[in-house]
């Protein structure tokens, strides 16, 4: 089997890590919407300059756009053996553009992974993130505190807050999510490839759970 996989996981789930260290494991691309569109501008595509221009003017790319460049992406040699989509789909109706794509280039959905967690741990999580100013090292003031306050425990640099990296932004963020993804959630339910993945512990324990359901399934 190979390892076609969609991560899905609201703002602070870690579903990026995840899919970074899978990607790496098991070699195979992990493809996030943003660093896609920034490679289409970087690469002067046609898709490229369209997308440079809505976020030029603040705007998000239409979903006929993304859906033009993930068709691009998945189309590259490197996905052959497997890839990893994270942040795309978020609708049902990306969901739907997808499943025409795959079946374009013959390939299929293996698994949904949807990284879970309670709303106050995902608020908790981004509201109390903060970094080093100047190594980059990153801390929450609950989980992983610095040992002087505000004093990078690495290199001594001060300590800075994203400006929406608060208790209202993180909640809105939170419902924003549900409310889209919800439906993608039951969408892929239907179809028997979501796994639900708790969230609610260290790194190197959600990774575990997830490379042992692909272990189990002789996906690698």
């Amino acid at each position: 089997m190979k390892n076609r996989l969609i991560f899905l996981g609201p703002p602070g789930s870690g579903k990026g890590t995840q899919a970074d260290k899978v990607a790496e494991e098991l070699n195979i691309p992990h493809i996030d919407t943003g660093g896609m569109l920034r490679e289409e501008i970087a690469a002067g595509t046609e898709e490229g300059k369209i997308a440079e221009g809505f976020i030029n003017q603040g705007q998000l790319a239409p979903a006929e756009l993304v859906i033009r460049i993930v068709k691009n992406r998945l189309s590259r040699p490197d996905t052959q053996n497997g890839f990893i989509l994270d942040g795309f789909p978020r609708s049902v109706e990306q969901a739907n553009g997808l499943d025409s794509i795959l079946k374009e280039i013959g390939q299929q959905i293996d698994y949904v992974f949807n990284i879970d967690l309670a709303e106050t741990i995902l608020i908790d999580r981004m509201a109390y993130r903060r970094s080093c100013g100047a190594c980059g090292y990153k801390y929450n003031l609950k989980f992983n505190p610095p040992e002087k306050d505000g004093i990078c425990t690495i290199c001594g640099g001060k300590l800075v807050q994203r400006a929406d990296d608060n208790v209202e932004t993180a909640t809105k963020r939170i419902q924003t999510y549900k409310k889209e993804t919800e439906p993608l959630i039951e969408y892929y339910t239907k179809r028997n490839l979501i796994v639900n993945i708790d969230g609610d512990r260290n790194i190197n324990e959600v990774y575990t759970s997830i490379m042992n359901v692909l272990k189990s399934q002789a996906a690698i």
